[in-house]
């Protein structure tokens, strides 16, 4: 048994932790990271935990603590001993919620139909209301004060397949992450090889924690093999046994490495997909993208897929950029018909989990969360019956067609707030003219969305099965129909988006071995980002304004001006 854990003396001086460096043992004991290197100096072993007994039958593993300085790819090892709970996370900062949230900083609501009249004898199916939400802005000169702290476990592959420049760039992509956190946010880190460790316990990012954060991200050397289901596990570990919890909390997955089928079902039932969201990166064309996407898409997060290593620093700042701004939480946009006959038939909802109920009367659509300025579109499918003829009625008729309230959490105030949108009406008039048949351009360019990621998703499905030509051609005949769509005609940018998503999915389909290499984890990526509504990175493309908030547009280009900046410098050496 080991001794007990004190985690404010080091274990080896005896001196007090606050303020240097801390080295925090698989075990949970901590050291000074002075006085544990010396055990590492030159090379040499540490086969234990000086505080813990030796195990009965030591077995190696990578070390993934080493001297900053050392270069050396040598095999090193880890203290052995396995720890029985890792809660031992750092207290959060004492904050206080002394003010109700101003209408300005609220969720604005919106409510569309994509037709403003049907004639009073017609009987409609489906007439479609669009639903939108905006989350408010965040202020540049108050994020930390205005959005929710996250607790944030990276996970990352040290295998000996990422020896070299691939390390070296995903460490620098992890710099730019702890440098951008703040004092209220916590992070671990979790590597795996062979085994999976955790080398960071989950530390608020204050200078000191950022100082060693970055220590122990700069020990880590590549070797070994790659277990992949271990390394999640142990980053689910991290969050399900912390003492004390953050508003928003997320892992950030990141493997290179292409998995066997067997271990593709252990990764997938390696998570418990409901409590935590996974954003998974998956690296060049041996990574495994179908269960990477799988495991974001049920745990609610995303998948990118990185062509190139040089764009991973900024892959993970489009990531964080959105996770670091989050202002609305359990957010729930409820439904309800609001005339007799109406009835809600369908709601494509995407990844969102949406609910209807009531015989078609109500209706639910959970969001989860919003990052500040996000916006967040759903088609509401509805049956519109005919009105009742009624010849004496010469007063113009209308047809209130739903009621909407959207509920959430703000994450600064803690305030529940309900906000209520105004009744969906439509005119009823006995004869319809020519703009009254007029679709609206915002539904339009939605239903596009929708099309588009079902085209991608169904030719993704034609490929799998080996059916490229057949693939290729429905993408192409698909691009055209959304071509000749009104929203596309107008101009509308997210709509030539598209086409451009199809366009390209369909070149990466070129041949069998194109697909498996870059084509099938394109697609996923893209189907990733118009199911969820959020930005992703896919192939060599980070920039764009593909549900790109200002905030994530902001930490693009901090990492953008980083990379430059360093570029500059080597060059000068």
């Amino acid at each position: 048994m080991s001794s007990p854990v004190n985690d404010t003396t080091c274990g080896i001086c005896s001196g007090s932790l606050t303020g240097q460096a801390i080295f925090t043992a698989e075990c949970s004991h901590p050291f000074h990271f002075g006085c544990i290197s010396k055990n590492f100096t030159n090379g040499i072993r540490l086969p234990v935990c000086p505080l813990c007994p030796p195990p009965a039958n030591p077995v190696s593993s990578t070390n993934v603590y080493h001297s900053p300085s050392s270069q050396s790819r040598q095999s090193r090892h880890w203290f052995h001993t396995a720890p029985s709970s890792i809660s031992d996370d750092e207290p959060l900062p004492t904050t206080t919620a002394d003010f109700t949230s101003p209408p300005s900083r609220r969720v604005n609501i919106k409510a569309v139909p994509e037709r403003s009249a049907v004639a009073a004898s017609d009987s409609v199916h489906p007439f479609t209301v669009l639903v939108g939400l905006k989350a408010p802005p965040l202020s540049a000169d108050a994020i930390s004060s205005q959005r929710a702290p996250i607790d944030l476990v990276t996970v990352f592959d040290v295998s000996g397949s990422m020896y070299g420049k691939k390390l070296s760039l995903l460490k620098r992509a992890v710099h730019f992450v702890i440098d951008n956190l703040g004092p209220s946010d916590r992070l671990s880190i979790v590597s795996f090889s062979s085994q999976a460790r955790r080398i960071f316990r989950l530390t608020r990012m204050t200078d000191t924690g950022r100082y060693d954060a970055k220590l122990a991200v700069d020990s880590l050397s590549a070797d070994g093999g790659t277990n992949i289901v271990e390394g999640l596990k142990k980053g689910s570990q991290v969050l399900e046994e912390r003492r004390h919890e953050n508003p928003v909390t997320s892992i950030s997955y990141s493997c290179p490495t292409e998995t066997t089928l067997a271990t593709s079902n252990r990764l997938v039932g390696a998570y418990h997909v409901e409590t935590v969201p996974v954003h998974s990166f998956g690296f060049g064309s041996d990574h495994d993208p179908i269960t990477m996407h799988a495991i974001s898409d049920a745990s609610g997060g995303t998948f990118s897929f990185i062509e190139s290593y040089e764009t991973v620093q900024d892959a993970f700042a489009s990531c964080i950029g959105g996770l670091l701004s989050v202002v609305a939480q359990g957010v729930r946009l409820s439904l309800r018909s609001a005339s007799r006959g109406v009835e809600i038939s369908s709601i494509p909802s995407g990844r969102y989990a949406s609910e209807i109920s009531s015989r078609g009367s109500k209706g639910v659509v959970d969001i989860v969360d919003l990052y500040a300025d996000e916006e967040k579109e759903f088609l509401i499918n509805l049956s519109v019956p005919a009105l009742p003829n009624n010849k004496a009625d010469k007063t113009e008729r209308k047809t209130s067609l739903l009621d909407i309230d959207c509920s959430y959490t703000d994450v600064v105030s803690k305030e529940v707030i309900q906000i209520e949108c105004r009744p969906v009406r439509i005119q009823r008039p006995k004869f319809l003219s020519s703009s009254d048949m007029t679709v609206n351009l915002e539904v339009d360019r939605q239903r596009n969305r929708l099309r588009a990621a079902e085209s991608i998703a169904e030719a993704q499905q034609m490929a799998e099965a080996g059916n490229l030509i057949g693939a290729r051609t429905l993408l192409a005949k698909r691009r055209t129909d959304l071509r000749a769509s009104a929203a596309a005609q107008a101009g509308d940018d997210l709509s030539i988006r598209l086409e451009t998503d199809m366009e390209e999915t369909k070149t990466r389909m070129g041949s069998q071995q194109q697909y498996l290499r870059v084509g099938r984890a394109y697609s996923l990526s893209v189907k990733s980002s118009h199911s969820s509504q959020r930005k992703t990175s896919r192939g060599n493309t980070v920039r764009g304004a593909d549900y790109e908030t200002p905030s994530i547009a902001n930490m693009v280009r901090k990492s953008r001006l980083l990379s430059i900046k360093n570029e500059t410098s080597s060059e000068e050496e």
